[in-house]
């Protein structure tokens, strides 16, 4: 029973640990604190989505072509030329898009750490083997790789399988990345010490190297989520992503597809690509604000 209790109590003492960094960024800089106080509007704004009207996602549910009224919240952004409410439109795509764009996250940033962590520690033949395939995806140049693999899979695409799909072109930087930190962070005195005291690589992975590599691996998975939203939303425009899903990059689709801008339909495409803009510069503020609280010189700058 001890074994379990001590893993709890350090479950516990992880979880506290991440709670007061988190509330020690947040309250020391303004830049993580703006951006991530404007990141979590937006995710609201996807989350009401799922309180949306029953049928919004059907055509001419609404009068076609309606300019912004605040008569009610369906209308607030106006409607398309299928009927279709922007508000819950955009409110959808959001939602979608951060799906997708967390799903790549997860999958590409711990890919990149694990395979990065693993070159690093093994060294050898390991290291030569895992930068050789790390080294191939990053020389194949990452827009016609989505583009050519988006073709082939057309049709067949759900949100999770597009999210795995831009994972295959942001893995490797982060495991070159990860693999440098590793192989500065191998020849430090801890790490000497913890061997010779006879712990396992697992172990000193998890005890000794991981610590250090949290922060920036947080960082990561932030720019691997502004780099998936970017990256569905060039797919969409270009017809190559699911084109009958809700997405800020589908919602541009439709609207250059029907003229939009040149009818003076302008409710239709302005929305989603002010909540792009508006994304990509909260987790830029998320990025840069957590870098400079890790930086002890520039950690209580506001």
């Amino acid at each position: 029973m001890a074994q379990p209790q001590s893993r709890g109590r350090r479950v516990r003492a992880l979880l506290r640990s991440l709670a007061t960094g988190f509330a020690n960024v947040y309250t020391r800089n303004l830049k993580f604190r703006i951006g991530f106080t404007v990141f979590m509007a937006i995710l609201v704004l996807g989350l009401l989505s799922l309180w949306a009207p029953p049928g919004f996602e059907s055509w001419y549910s609404y009068p076609k072509d309606r300019p912004p009224s605040p008569q009610s919240i369906d209308l607030l952004l106006g409607t398309t030329t299928h009927g279709r409410s922007v508000f819950w439109m955009l409110s959808r795509g959001v939602l979608n898009s951060l799906i997708i764009s967390f799903i790549t996250a997860l999958v590409a940033s711990h890919v990149g750490l694990f395979i990065g962590m693993a070159a690093g520690m093994k060294g050898g033949i390991v290291d030569k083997a895992l930068m050789l395939i790390t080294d191939t995806f990053v020389v194949i140049p990452q827009l016609p790789l989505l583009i050519v693999l988006a073709m082939l899979l057309k049709g067949m695409l759900t949100m999770p399988l597009l999210g795995l799909l831009i994972s295959i072109t942001s893995w490797p930087w982060p495991a070159r990345q990860v693999r440098a930190i590793v192989l500065s962070l191998r020849e430090r005195d801890f790490v000497t010490v913890a061997q010779l005291s006879g712990m396992g690589t697992g172990r000193i992975i998890l005890s000794e190297i991981m610590p250090h590599l949290l922060g920036w691996h947080l960082i990561n998975a932030t720019n691997t989520v502004l780099y998936a939203i970017g990256s569905e939303a060039g797919l969409a425009v270009l017809g190559l992503s699911i084109l009958d899903k809700d997405t800020l990059g589908t919602i541009i689709y439709w609207a250059l597809s029907y003229s939009a801008i040149y009818r003076g339909i302008w409710w239709w495409i302005v929305p989603p690509v002010v909540i792009l803009i508006v994304l990509f510069t909260s987790l830029y503020l998320i990025s840069v604000g957590y870098t400079e609280y890790l930086n002890p010189r520039l950690r209580y700058q506001r």
